[in-house]
């Protein structure tokens, strides 16, 4: 799970630049920061969004869920760097350089997320440190095609930067970025199918923009939130003392990543739709009276209320399935997740607050209330794991 904090991380979240996320020296050669790492997932790389289509897609979404417990369940040995000293790092051992890849991914964690920044703050060094790169590369990955060179990504830009992905977990970084992600993935049992579900979202946003139903939706959700949770689950850790089953834990990091983007879809519906995208399910729609015509014109209706409450109740049911799996994290780790999760979720109260009103009026939550949830969130961590669930 990530918090405020990766669980939150989204292609709606913060748009800038790609150029800003690339290291300062602006250099384009391949990076030497780990020549000696080496990954292997144990699992073949196989798209849950194409295996067996007439399942439906939380089946598919689960099968890599359960691979992602199954690694973890592994326990494989960590694998060091081999930290040599090379004629072109000007007297800076490759550990030095590797810290310093750190250190600018968590600069551009604190310049563009600030609420991310503080929460990731609350981690231990080496966590934080690796949620750090994570997020980075989520970012990165987004850009490609919510950034202001959006316009210019094609399918094949994609196939070239999950090439650069299978590099990277490869131990062969193009970058510094991209080393301290690679140097992060050799130390924790991560599997790269997330990454790889994540570029394909991207793939989504380039030739998609209505969803007939909430199958569809929900796939689309995993693709660049669900992800995350997936992604983030074995740097955070489970508690030596859960008793929670290994699935069940990562299944409640998916919940949370699929509650943050239906809250963000909610939110943005006004956003979306002047970028010519509807994200809501067209039969619920249709079933509720309306029809894109309406989102475009962007009237508030009886009917766009009753149909916001349905969506915004699903969403919640998502936000309490994820509750289950904060608690089962290691103690380090619930604070800043609890956190993330009690803030996001209070946008949908702001929705309605608003009279559900997001077609012009964007919800948040103000200062005040984010801090009145902190105490509340520690508190929540304080208590320990749950019962088997």
């Amino acid at each position: 799970m990530a918090g405020v904090l990766l669980w939150v991380i989204s292609p709606k979240e913060n748009a800038t630049a790609l150029l800003s996320l690339i290291p300062r020296s602006g250099k384009q050669k391949r990076c030497r920061l780990c020549p000696g790492l080496k990954f292997s997932t144990g699992f073949s790389a196989i798209s849950s969004a194409v295996a067996n289509p007439a399942r439906s897609a939380e089946e598919k979404v689960y099968e890599v869920v359960l691979k992602q417990a199954a690694l973890v369940k592994e326990k494989r040995q960590k694998k060091a760097l081999d930290l040599k000293r090379t004629d072109e790092t000007d007297g800076m051992t490759d550990w030095d350089l590797l810290n310093e890849a750190y250190d600018r991914c968590g600069e551009v964690c604190a310049e563009y997320a600030k609420t991310f920044y503080l929460g990731t703050l609350l981690m231990t060094p080496e966590c934080r440190r690796a949620v750090w790169a994570i997020y980075v590369w989520c970012r990165r990955t987004d850009e490609l095609v919510d950034g202001p060179n959006a316009s210019h990504i094609t399918p094949s830009a994609l196939d070239r930067w999950e090439k650069r992905l299978d590099d990277l977990f490869e131990g062969r970084p193009y970058d510094m970025l991209d080393a301290a992600l690679s140097d992060t993935v050799s130390k924790y049992p991560v599997d790269i199918q997330p990454f790889k579900d994540m570029i394909e979202g991207m793939r989504l946003d380039l030739k998609k923009s209505r969803y007939q139903n909430f199958d569809e939706l929900y796939l689309y959700c995993y693709y660049v939130a669900g992800t995350v949770g997936l992604m983030t689950v074995p740097v955070m850790g489970i508690a030596p003392e859960s008793k929670a089953s290994t699935a069940s834990v990562y299944n409640a990091a998916l919940a949370l990543g699929i509650a943050n983007q239906l809250t963000n879809i909610l939110r943005d519906v006004g956003e979306d739709a002047r970028r010519g995208r509807i994200y809501l399910p067209q039969d619920e729609l249709a079933r509720a009276g309306l029809s894109d015509d309406d989102i475009f014109c962007g009237e508030i209706t009886d009917k766009w209320r009753n149909f916001m409450k349905d969506q915004i109740k699903r969403a919640r049911m998502f936000f309490d399935e994820a509750e289950k799996g904060v608690a089962e994290l290691n103690a380090a780790s619930r604070w800043p997740v609890w956190a993330s999760l009690l803030l996001y979720r209070q946008i949908l109260d702001a929705i309605e607050e608003n009279d559900y009103n997001n077609f012009t009026e964007r919800a948040y939550v103000g200062k005040a209330k984010k801090f009145a949830s902190l105490p509340v969130a520690y508190g929540r961590a304080l208590m320990g794991t749950s019962k088997l669930f």
